[in-house]
């Protein structure tokens, strides 16, 4: 009886509509799936099937001048199918309005410094493809207004834009973008660009646009980036010729096996590991001496040369490590904004705090950690700066190492700020070397050697024409550069490093620590 009373009301809400023998049909504002002639599992947001000639998704509108982009859709849809068989929901999730921001880029080109289009992909349809000739306008009129920036608009069009060498990459988007998203992807394909090509220039993307278009076109699926990892791209894009194989595709090894990052067979005559835990310390310091910023941001680099497929276990003495496993008593750091590769298996870091990873082979940063702490200066200095009126101008600069006795600061730089119009130098020290840079303005102290505890002076005089205009000008700080071997502000260590392959062949394990200048600035009275 219920079933009749909601029948009739259907009827006649709707009088018009005369329902098919066996349709099943369930109506949205952007949602309808097919009945049982139709395929199942798909949906579309335009009331249609994918692959019907469906807006947005495989048709895309590409112009006559960018031939490739449309071969390369028509090829996935042809050959692979990814966009639409594959993903299923995924397609038509994304063609309808999803999650605000979750849209990334309609389509890329890389352009020369004139603004001359070398390679493109279309990859929504969306944006018209010319809209990047305004590109090139707006980029200079807002660079001679002095208010460039990484984000342009023309119209409803957006333009996200990096700069490498002499070559801009440009993202284009109509909706509501993830900026940093688009921009994090721009510097990833300059990186696998880089890594395909070595340099990445206005000549090698016009000796390899096909390369260009196929590497575009596995990087980005949708306006959605895909696989960004070189090492996976290039088993299966290569720069080499290859036979034609009968028989089925196979897909690489690596794309379907759970470790992605790493290939299978890789053997070594000499199984050796590197680890290289570095520290750069950013550190402002007023005119008065005291500390206005510091900071330590740490990396731990690796170069792995292994066999097989190993597994490794990291120990590091990090306090929230000591915590739960109840060894608290040791000297521990307290590690700040730890980020780490994909081949870290979170999960087991969160339970027992154990850094356990298949590593990629070759080199790669497995973590990196920041320590926004007291940081006491590693090399402290003095200036004494004595002006004589409209003649000379005298610096005397003092130069102390704060750190412990047995450790020694390499190559260390002091870079010392003078005015532009100063002439006729005249230095004296009692170590390294010091030289002019007219260019840059400033005067660098060298010291190769500068061992803990050590305390250096050094004397420059300037003979100084004008100084009316000196005491216009800025006062740029003092910058300092330098790398500690065998040393680490933060006191970080590697407790062990334990290798683990099912063959059980014995390996070398490597571990260096340096400590080098970041944003080290000590300005100046």
């Amino acid at each position: 009886m219920i079933y009749i009373m909601i029948e009739l009301v259907r009827r006649r809400l709707n009088p018009n509509e005369v329902p098919s023998p066996g349709a099943q049909r369930v109506s949205g504002p952007h949602l309808s799936l097919g009945g049982p002639g139709q395929p199942r599992g798909r949906v579309s947001a335009t009331g249609t099937v994918p692959g019907e000639n469906t807006p947005g998704l495989l048709n895309e509108a590409v112009p006559s001048w960018c031939p490739s982009a449309a071969r390369r859709g028509s090829l996935r849809a042809a050959g692979r199918g990814r966009a639409v068989t594959s993903r299923g929901r995924g397609s038509g999730r994304r063609a309808g309005r999803g999650p605000a921001g979750a849209m990334s880029a309609s389509a890329v080109y890389v352009l020369d410094l004139k603004g001359k289009v070398l390679i493109c992909r279309n990859y929504r349809g969306d944006v018209d493809m010319s809209e990047v000739e305004h590109f090139m306008p707006i980029l200079m009129e807002k660079e001679e207004e002095g208010t460039l920036s990484p984000i342009l608009a023309h119209g409803g069009v957006r333009f996200m834009w990096i700069k490498h060498n002499n070559l801009y990459l440009v993202a284009t988007s109509k909706k509501n973008a993830c900026v940093s998203l688009v921009f994090s992807f721009l510097y990833k394909v300059v990186q696998v660009f880089s890594e395909y090509f070595k340099e990445l220039e206005e000549e090698s993307i016009r000796d390899n646009f096909v390369i260009i278009y196929e590497l575009l076109d596995e990087l980005m699926d949708f306006g959605y980036p895909q696989t960004t990892d070189s090492k996976i791209l290039q088993e299966y894009i290569t720069q080499e010729g290859h036979k034609l194989e009968t028989g089925a595709p196979r897909p690489p090894a690596t794309v379907t096996n759970a470790v992605s990052w790493r290939s299978e067979g890789i053997k070594y005559r000499k199984n050796e590991v590197f680890l290289d835990v570095i520290e750069s310390v950013n550190l402002l310091v007023s005119a008065n001496g005291n500390v206005l910023r510091s900071e330590i941001v740490g990396s731990i680099k690796m170069r792995v040369f292994l066999s097989g497929m190993p597994e490794l276990r990291l120990g590091l003495n990090d306090k929230v490590l000591f915590d739960n496993t109840g060894r608290g008593k040791s000297k521990s750091v307290e590690l700040e904004d730890v980020k780490f590769h994909q081949c870290v298996r979170l999960s087991r870091f969160e339970n027992d705090r154990t850094i356990s990873f298949i590593p990629p082979d070759g080199e790669f940063e497995l973590m990196s950690y920041r320590l926004n702490t007291h940081v006491k200066p590693l090399i402290w200095i003095e200036s004494v700066i004595e002006k004589h009126s409209h003649s000379r101008i005298e610096y005397m600069i003092k130069a102390k190492s704060q750190f412990k006795r047995r450790s020694t600061a390499n190559n260390v730089e002091i870079h010392i700020p003078v005015p532009n119009d100063a002439d006729s130098p005249k230095f004296k020290t009692t170590v390294g070397s010091v030289k002019w840079v007219p260019e840059n303005s400033e005067i660098v102290w060298s010291i190769k050697s500068f061992p803990g505890g050590k305390e250096y002076l050094m004397r420059a005089h300037f003979g100084l024409p004008s100084v009316e205009a000196e005491d216009k000008e800025g006062k740029p700080p003092i910058s300092v550069k330098f790398e500690i071997p065998y040393f680490t502000t933060s006191g970080i260590q590697v407790r062990y490093l334990k290798i683990i392959e099912k063959s059980g062949y014995q390996a070398l394990p490597w571990v260096r620590y340096i400590t080098q200048n970041g944003d080290y600035q000590l300005r100046t009275q």
